[in-house]
């Protein structure tokens, strides 16, 4: 799956505090003058500035995520409808039907193939201990770092059982207003993946899920805004309105259709749908940079929600007929 690169879709958005976040930095520094808890901080634009590491952006998208397909299909795997999606709990899964024993009873991994096919919905997007992500988030830097507040706040800890404080008081850094701008690359993806993305974002924008520190006090609400979102076929080019595969004579699609990675497959191992297609979407497929591949190119927020809308739909086709993702 991997050796292959059919389709990438890159969405552009910033983050915007609905409130105060923070992501703590993970220790505590030797200088007495700044609070217990700090928010995690680089170099930026010559000066040292805040930011929302990816990896923390992934692993709440991720949690997310499972908690949707889990909501609309199962949490374990059902031999009797082997089509419905399901996520697996990560921390706690060993991932023992991903092996087989061979002939001196040692464990092995199955083929790439059936690694990928046995593992549940979100493991195929986000990767697992055998198979690798496909989904990569950029760390979100501010885009006015002069726009950047800060403030310090006090807090304790309650004991549940006296009523009095168990630790504390303590300060901790929060970020209350800034815009942070960042991006989702997802490869070889399926127009179902890419809908469950758009789900998370949305539910990420409502309040429905927060980032870092203390979500259950009211910490860690964003505003998701979106600025473009671009979808590339690097194996294609466009001819007459219509897309094709290099020195291919029959069309691939409308070059205002959307693909999934199962459209370009012919042998099709990994068991990608097809079809995989939403048709007429308001973009037409342009030639890439240095005239090789193709791309399609939402502009503003109205056209990048209705590049999730199309894509949901996929999504929903997926839950309704129970086609493979």
């Amino acid at each position: 799956m991997h050796k292959l690169l059919v389709n990438h879709c890159t969405l552009d958005f910033t983050l915007i505090p609905d409130g105060p976040i923070l992501i703590k930095s993970g220790r505590q520094g030797a200088d007495p003058t700044k609070p217990d808890m700090e928010f995690v901080e680089t170099y930026y634009q010559g000066k040292r500035s805040i930011y929302l590491p990816g990896s923390s952006l992934k692993g709440a998208i991720r949690a997310h995520a499972e908690r949707i397909v889990r909501t609309v299909g199962k949490e374990k795997f059902d031999s009797t409808n082997p089509n419905v999606p399901w996520a697996n709990n990560p921390l706690k899964d060993e991932h023992d039907y991903l092996y087989f024993k061979d002939k001196d009873n040692h464990k092995k991994p199955l083929p790439p193939p059936d690694i990928y096919k046995k593992s549940c919905l979100t493991d195929q997007m986000f990767g697992n201990t055998l198979i690798a992500s496909r989904i990569r988030i950029e760390d979100a830097y501010p885009v006015n770092v002069q726009q950047v507040k800060v403030e310090e706040r006090n807090g304790v800890a309650i004991d549940r059982v006296f009523g009095s404080v168990a630790v504390g008081p303590f300060d901790y850094q929060v970020c209350t207003s800034g815009e942070f701008h960042t991006k989702i690359h997802l490869k070889n993806f399926t127009l179902a993946q890419l809908g469950l993305i758009g789900l998370v974002l949305r539910d990420l924008h409502e309040g429905w899920f927060g980032l870092g520190f203390a979500k259950s006090r009211g910490l860690g609400t964003v505003r998701v805004k979106y600025n473009s979102a671009v979808i590339q076929y690097p194996g294609c080019e466009v001819r007459d309105k219509q897309i094709y595969s290099f020195a291919s004579q029959q069309p691939l699609c409308s070059y205002t259709d959307i693909l999934g990675a199962g459209e370009f497959l012919t042998d099709n191992e990994y068991g990608f749908p097809k079809p995989d297609r939403q048709n007429d979407t308001p973009v037409g497929a342009k030639p890439m940079e240095l005239g090789f591949g193709v791309q399609q190119t939402w502009t503003n927020e109205e056209q990048v929600k209705d590049l999730f809308r199309r894509t949901v739909q996929s999504w929903s086709q997926l839950l309704r007929g129970g086609t493979a993702a």
